[in-house]
């Protein structure tokens, strides 16, 4: 039994080599010995059979362990056993950015000659929500325009009584190839656009495009949650392939409006919310409004402006998860702009007694400001010396 070659050796890289590193050394050996770049090599088949085979042991983190451990006993019987060229193909097309095949000019071996089917365009509409909407989910009717398939040519492009015919520059491929040296890249044809069809005679409606614009109007459900900026998918109400393939999709932008009372972080709203200063001072049990309605807050004494209640449950449902935010309500402690006689003369018999009895926070803070402007001298330092003192 002949042994086989190292598989680093075989993709020269180093044993510490990446993945990306891997990725490149089995990229570069792959145009070396493709076969249509060796025609009249016929070890260039077996070596590129060899390389593959390296690469995918190399590229798979738990292959490349058994085999960094045991050697090729570790990953045998667990790589692909590949028949031709073209199987390598299907296998690691990505590798190359797009169809293996196709960036040699080997897609056309398979299948044929095989046209890529395109998907249809996708097309945009604006929705506007107020917050309530957007929190509950809702239906609204929605209106945009869109292409669709040509009514009196039923979307071929072609007059009446006339034929699309086979496009002149692919054959009807759909594809052709451009030699760049010992490569070949297969591309779309600039001709038919891929469709492997010329229209001779063009319908007089659609001018051969084989689309007409149409209004689409249709009723929308709005999921619960939704904010800002997001987007909801009408799968298939977007524009018709040009060859047969799927519809593309239709987006609805989601626009909320501001409210006049919450704002939206996320899943959490928020309220600012005045109380008085006596509320605020003596404690008291307030009405906040929430989405489904008011709630009772207990407000402590003794709260100061800015202070945080969080009310569980009462934000916006997240629409990924299911799960629901809080509704946090912020105090501020309003200053009336008009008193009447009686309130004044309340308020001076308070501030009377401000004067006699300073708030703890604003004793702190007279203290500070009073040792702002006359600060106290530092003390003699008491580690002065029998000398200095007779002196």
């Amino acid at each position: 039994m002949a042994t086989k070659t190292c598989y680093y050796e075989v993709l020269k890289v180093e044993r510490t080599a990446t993945k990306q590193q891997v990725d490149r050394a089995y990229r570069k050996l792959a145009i070396k010995y493709h076969p249509d770049s060796n025609r009249d090599d016929e070890s260039a088949t077996a070596k590129f059979k060899e390389a593959t085979e390296a690469y995918e042991v190399l590229s798979d983190a738990n292959k490349r362990a058994r085999y960094d451990q045991y050697g090729h006993a570790g990953v045998e019987g667990a790589t692909q056993q590949y028949g031709d060229v073209e199987d390598i193909f299907e296998a690691f097309g990505d590798l190359f950015g797009g169809g293996f095949g196709d960036f040699f000019g080997g897609g056309s071996r398979r299948g044929g000659g095989r046209r890529r089917v395109r998907r249809g365009a996708d097309v945009r509409c604006d929705v506007t929500l107020t917050l309530e909407e957007a929190a509950r989910g809702c239906h609204k009717d929605i209106v945009f325009r869109r292409r669709v398939s040509c009514d009196t040519c039923d979307g071929s492009g072609a007059a009446a009584g006339s034929e699309p015919v086979t496009c002149t520059m692919c054959g009807g491929q759909g594809q052709v190839i451009q030699s760049a040296g010992i490569l070949r890249v297969q591309t779309t044809c600039p001709t038919c656009k891929g469709a492997g069809k010329q229209i001779g005679e063009p319908c007089g409606k659609c001018r051969g495009t084989g689309t007409q614009n149409e209004k689409a109007e249709m009723n929308v459900e709005i999921p619960a949650g939704v904010d800002d900026g997001m987007r909801v998918r009408l799968q298939g109400e977007g524009e018709p392939s040009p060859d047969g393939g799927p519809n593309g999709d239709c987006y609805c932008f989601i626009s909320v409006k501001e409210h006049n009372l919450f704002k939206r972080e996320g899943q959490h709203l928020i309220l600012q919310m005045p109380i008085s200063y006596a509320q605020a001072a003596l404690g008291a049990t307030i009405n906040v409004p929430t989405l489904d309605g008011p709630h009772e807050l207990t407000v402590p004494a003794g709260t100061q402006t800015g202070h945080v209640f969080t009310v569980r449950g009462q934000g916006i449902v997240d629409p990924r998860s299911g799960r629901t935010g809080d509704l946090l309500v912020q105090i501020f402690i309003e200053v009336p702009k008009k008193l009447s006689d009686k309130q004044q003369k309340l308020l001076r018999e308070l501030a009377e007694l401000d004067h006699d009895s300073v708030l703890p926070e604003r004793t702190s803070f007279l203290d500070k400001l009073r040792h702002f402007f006359d600060p106290e001298p530092e003390e003699a330092s008491t580690g002065s010396t029998d000398t200095e003192k007779d002196s």
